[in-house]
């Protein structure tokens, strides 16, 4: 039934204000009559007609501030007028932005009006929750910063496995990116390895559960000889930089794998990951952090807290941590190149067969005689 003129909603005091001089009514009747179309009143054909009259006439003429909050409002309401969203969204910015993260569905309309200002609004595709997963694919390729802090705080898309790979890759050097894949519930443990060292306490002991899993499938090689020794020795001599050298070198990791690491703070975690890695003792671990570094000797928290980090990882689970946050393969072999190698490896050359002295003559046979 449509309504009727005591149904009407009473603007005689939006008449009133409108006889003060110098006062613009725009963004007070915009926002009033966007309430009321909200409210449903009325919600007939006529007046929906006219809403969006009164609407499109009134979103280009108004103040950022005022378009922003009827965006917010009638962007995701399903009753709004294609048409007052496609005004909204080509006011651009955040008021467009608004538009193409909140409304029901992205029509061509939409799109070519959200296009108008030329600016990218990628991100705001990006916190969608119901992006298609070629599209999501495509906006993660593109590698911007604002995309990836967008998809990453999308909680309700379910991402990717190739789009949760570019994410934790540049998370590694993003710390607002890491935080905010780590703040995901439905990621799987395994694949937040290379963010190990940026999550809590509970998370870490669920990274390290998972990527010991896989480890421990695999053997894990020698510990290089003397490789103990040799680095408490350094450590004992506060000798920082051939400390790092040798012990880079005994992993197959360039020595500069402690910059892996933006937060200065997290290094000495993961040089504690690279020592049990490495195959040393607790024992010689402790011996390094109390006279490797001074500030760090100190601190019995923070000795405490690097022990402790030391006795729950196993060392097949610090070797895929450690390679997962510096982004390289460890070495697998620690041997020289001229050891000795089994003649029954896979890929071992196979030895040569001895030349054989060449064979005497046969003898002539006694010719058997025969009867007369």
């Amino acid at each position: 039934m449509p309504s009727s003129a005591e149904d009407a909603p009473d603007l005689s005091g939006l008449i009133e204000l409108s006889r003060v001089e110098h006062l613009d009514l725009k963004p007070v009747i915009l926002r009033v009559r966007t309430d009321l179309f909200l409210q449903g009143a009325p919600r007939d054909r006529d007046g929906i007609a006219a809403f969006e009259a009164l609407a499109c006439g009134l979103i280009p003429t108004v103040d950022d501030e005022t378009a922003l909050v009827v965006a917010r409002k009638l962007a995701p309401a399903t009753a709004t007028p294609e048409a007052v969203l496609a005004s909204l969204a080509e006011r651009g910015g955040a008021v467009r932005d608004t538009v193409v993260a909140l409304a029901p569905a992205l029509t061509d309309t939409l799109l070519t009006a959200a296009a108008k200002d030329g600016t990218s609004f990628e991100a705001a595709l990006a916190a969608r929750a119901d992006l298609d997963r070629t599209r999501q694919g495509a906006l993660s390729a593109s590698g911007g910063a604002a995309v990836d802090l967008a998809l990453a705080r999308n909680t309700g898309l379910s991402l990717r496995a190739d789009v949760v790979g570019r994410l934790v890759a540049r998370a590694r050097t993003a710390p607002e990116l890491a935080a905010a894949l780590l703040g995901r519930t439905d990621l799987a443990a395994a694949d937040l390895a290379p963010l190990f060292l940026q999550a809590g306490e509970a998370q870490r002991s669920a990274i390290a559960q998972a990527v010991e899993a896989v480890a421990a499938l695999r053997p894990c090689p020698p510990a290089p000889r003397e490789i103990g020794a040799i680095l408490t020795g350094l450590s004992g001599k506060r000798d920082v930089p051939g400390f790092v050298s040798v012990l880079a070198e005994a992993l197959g990791l360039p020595g500069s794998f402690l910059q892996a690491v933006t937060d200065a703070s997290a290094r000495y975690e993961l040089l504690t990951l690279a020592l049990r890695a490495v195959g040393l003792h607790e024992e010689e671990a402790v011996y390094v952090f109390l006279t490797l570094n001074e500030a760090v000797a100190r601190s019995a928290d923070r000795v405490f807290a690097l022990v402790r980090l030391f006795r729950t990882t196993t060392r097949p689970a610090a070797r895929d941590l450690l390679s997962a946050i510096c982004d390289r393969p460890l070495a697998e072999r620690t041997a020289r190149a001229d050891a000795h190698k089994p003649y029954h490896a896979p890929d071992a050359q196979k030895p040569r067969a001895p030349e054989r002295a060449p064979m005497r003559p046969a003898l002539p046979g006694r010719i058997r005689q025969q009867g007369s």
